[in-house]
């Protein structure tokens, strides 16, 4: 039966537990333009954070 030498690290237990398959970034639909973007971020295309102007664009 295979033991383990020594006790592993909680370092190396979470950078082995860390690996993820990569996936497609979940996207939502602004409030105000409608155009898709990151959650909880800043709409890039008309600069709103949910119906707050936060910036201007360009």
């Amino acid at each position: 039966m295979a033991v383990p030498k020594r006790k592993v690290s909680k370092s190396k237990q979470g950078m082995r537990k860390s690996i993820k398959k990569l996936k497609a970034p979940t996207l939502v639909e602004c409030s105000q333009c409608h155009r898709l973007k990151l959650p909880h971020h800043i709409c890039p295309n008309c600069g709103y954070y949910g119906k707050r102007k936060v910036m201007e664009v360009t």
